[in-house]
């Protein structure tokens, strides 16, 4: 049943590849050994999200799950700069935060934040063989790759921001409510777990006031132990400032109200005590089912058990009866609520979530003087020689490491590269092993 939720959602992602350095000589009338002229690679796309007001589930992630950047192209002759790949735009509810699937942490909370996200840059485009000419290396056969892609698959997860929740039991009228109070129009039937969905509201008061109401689904006992569905339910309820409680003050179901009251607090303490410590309202429904005198009984021992901590109020969402005072003290209640929106914070750094190894360039080629001798050149190779004393056994180890954890030996041994046979890097020369 999980599967039809629309608050949750996993999807791939990939930034644009970095188009590759090209490489390529001048080759004009009477300059014969024309210079290097290959051009720089363009830059990936990115990967952003922003907020759509108008949007509140995550149901088109289901539909679609992957979304991936344009690839930078490759430089070409003459200088000629490759086009940057395009961008992908990711569009997400209010209130979306955006996690990593394999570590599960946060990565950012969209909330309501105007600005767009990138969350995976493009790689950078290569540069051209024009960027490497050098006094000693005046006609480089190398460019630089192009920066890789960055793939990530994320948990996309909607908390709902809503100034008023309503939460409570299945079946109680939760949706009933939402429906009467406000522009909502959610859909309504009489079994368990008939709001898959939550759904929001705008509740418009007199004089211009108003508040934002969300109909959270039903929460069973369980749910912050991940019992049911109960657990994804009470996600939605962290951004909400006040808590109307309905209850089935009618029983209808044979439930005890009190008992429901008391199950549904256990879960949200268990779930988060600064939740369970939120304003509440205790809304008591369908009284119009009751006598007169059954519904003075239900009322006083609710107002017994739980005011003056807790207020209890009386309505009927089916004739309408008490709902205009329910609103008035919901919205009073607000006045003296927290208005800080609760934001979740980042557990990963940007600059670490978009860390990608560097390649330089080499290249690996059989000497035309000498077919028994291979050269292994490039910056990549000269950066390594920078760092590594290939006369200290340790950095000759390091040095041969290198050799095949960047697959130099694979290219040398596509080559037709023999025992015995020498391979040259600046300056070094190497007797070649099997």
């Amino acid at each position: 049943m999980a599967n039809v939720f629309a608050d949750r959602a996993k999807i791939y992602v990939r930034s644009g590849k970095g188009g590759d350095g090209h490489v390529s000589f001048r080759r004009e009338l009477y300059v014969p050994n024309g210079g290097p002229d290959g051009g720089d690679g363009g830059k990936g796309g990115d990967v952003i999200f922003v907020v759509d007001q108008g949007l509140n589930t995550l149901s088109d992630f289901k539909n679609i799950r992957k979304y991936k950047a344009g690839d930078g192209q490759e430089g070409g002759k003459k200088r000629c700069h490759g086009a940057n790949g395009k961008d992908i735009v990711i569009k997400v509810p209010p209130g979306t935060v955006i996690k990593d699937y394999d570590t599960g942490k946060i990565i950012i909370d969209m909330a309501d934040r105007e600005e767009p996200f990138v969350l995976l840059e493009g790689g950078r485009g290569g540069k051209g063989n024009q960027h490497y000419a050098t006094s000693t290396m005046q006609a480089p056969r190398y460019a630089q790759p192009g920066q890789i892609a960055i793939e990530k698959t994320l948990v996309l997860e909607l908390k709902m921001i809503a100034d008023v929740g309503l939460v409570g039991f299945p079946s109680v009228g939760k949706s009933t409510i939402l429906s009467k109070v406000s522009n909502a129009r959610p859909k309504i039937a009489d079994y368990h777990f008939t709001t898959l969905v939550p759904n929001l509201g705008v509740v418009g008061l007199s004089d211009g006031r108003g508040f934002v109401m969300a109909d959270i689904p039903g929460i069973i006992e369980g749910a912050a132990e991940g019992v049911g569905l109960g657990l994804d339910f009470l996600k939605h309820i962290e951004r909400t400032r006040v808590l109307l409680h309905v209850v089935d003050a009618a029983s209808v179901e044979g439930r005890d109200p009190i008992a429901d009251i008391e199950a549904i607090t256990e879960e949200l303490r268990n779930y988060s005590e600064e939740l369970a410590s939120r304003p509440t309202i205790i809304v008591a429904n369908k009284l119009d089912v009751l006598s007169q005198e059954d519904r003075e009984e239900v009322l006083k021992k609710l107002k017994d058990k739980f005011e003056p901590d807790i207020p209890v109020l009386a309505i009927s969402a089916a004739t309408g009866e008490g709902i205009k005072e329910m609103l008035e003290v919901a919205y009073k209640t607000l006045q003296t609520a927290p208005d800080t929106v609760m934001e979740f914070n980042p557990e990963i750094s940007l600059e670490e979530y978009n860390s990608r190894v560097e390649e330089l360039p080499y290249t690996v080629e059989r000497s035309e003087d000498d077919e028994h001798v291979f050269l292994v050149e490039g910056p990549r190779i000269e950066r390594m020689l920078g760092y590594t004393n290939l006369e200290d056994n340790k950095g000759f180890k390091f040095f041969q490491d290198f050799m095949v954890k960047n697959g130099i030996i694979d290219e040398l041994k596509a080559l037709g590269i023999q025992e015995g046979d020498e391979v040259r890097v600046y300056g070094w020369g190497f007797e070649y092993i099997e």
